[in-house]
């Protein structure tokens, strides 16, 4: 059934304090939203040709089916039905052989991580601003028991549906939720990811606090995030916008971030990898048509917006809560 719930609903229901969640889930998907885009969104998810995997790889990357599983006239079929969702941002996904390029290699971020983060096999992972659940599909592949991901756009959500209409086994499952929505703490999680969250956020330092609530105690946050070059005491607080995005707020250098979270009461925090993002990890593609990093990029100088602030790098950090 399309976009139905019911199922993550008896999961938590097993689980005291996450069963606190259930209320918050839409009981009819259908009559729950009114974007304007919502019924293009359902046909296209309605036009999905019944397919069923042979196999799926979720560990290297995410992979489902083979070509020789489907007709030439079902991959055609899938590819329209699959584009209705544009744009497609985090990825790459292979369904039956037609290779879904988004904007984002995802993939590459998780593989600068995955060497640094505590073993997922047998774990309950909640991942916050998770988009269409590409990552929440690596957790899986990792042994994760169990990942919830929450992500407040629609679209995301609906994205991950299409993904999950061939692939129903794995105890993935992405809520159309905000961290914000959530009931306040829950200490349920043995790992919490927030990836390219944090500087949407006016206040980050609440955004890390209600990160910690959602993890048990001796459990670990997986933080990614924009930063700057510099020392203790320095953060970027863009005026307008900041590599043409305008919900950008603070730009910390890794120095204050990892203050931030002893602040919040984190330890044994550490820095395990710092990367410029390129060109070729964020672009346009056939599956993103729109704008991306290059047109944020001054044409003249690649280390610069185009507003004159420093050129993307991100962060990643990982902290234990006490």
């Amino acid at each position: 059934m399309i976009m139905d719930y019911e199922g993550l609903k008896k999961v938590l229901a097993t689980h005291a304090r996450l069963a606190r969640i259930i209320p918050l889930l839409p009981t009819d998907f259908l009559r729950a939203f009114r974007h304007g885009d919502f019924a293009g969104w359902v046909a296209g998810l309605q036009a999905l040709p019944m397919l069923i995997p042979g196999s799926y790889e979720l560990r290297e990357g995410v992979r489902i089916g083979a070509p020789d599983q489907c007709t030439e006239l079902e991959r055609d079929a899938l590819e329209q039905a699959l584009m209705t969702l544009h744009p497609w941002r985090k990825g790459p996904f292979e369904l039956f052989g037609l290779a879904l390029d988004t904007e984002w290699r995802s993939d590459w971020k998780w593989e600068r991580l995955r060497p640094h983060i505590s073993p997922l096999a047998g774990r309950t992972v909640l991942d916050i601003g998770c988009g269409n659940g590409y990552h929440c599909w690596r957790m899986a592949g990792e042994g994760a028991r169990f990942v919830l991901g929450a992500d407040p756009h629609l679209l995301f959500v609906m994205q991950y549906w299409a993904i999950r209409h061939f692939l129903p086994e794995p105890a993935v499952h992405v809520m159309p939720l905000a961290l914000e929505d959530l009931p306040a703490r829950l200490e349920a999680f043995d790992t919490v990811f927030s990836m390219g969250v944090l500087y949407h956020r006016r206040s980050p330092l609440d955004h890390l606090h209600a990160l910690g609530d959602c993890l048990r105690r001796g459990g670990e946050l997986v933080l990614e995030t924009l930063v700057i070059d510099g020392d203790v005491g320095l953060s970027l607080l863009p005026q307008e916008r900041y590599c043409r995005m305008p919900n950008v707020w603070f730009l910390p250098t890794c120095a204050d971030l990892e203050n931030w979270l002893v602040k919040c009461g984190y330890k044994n925090i550490r820095l395990v990898d710092v990367s410029t993002t390129s060109v070729a990890e964020q672009r346009s593609t056939k599956w993103m048509k729109f704008d991306s990093l290059s047109q944020g990029l001054d044409p003249n100088c690649s280390d610069r917006t185009v507003e004159g602030y420093p050129a993307p790098r991100r962060a990643v950090l990982v902290a234990e809560k006490p």
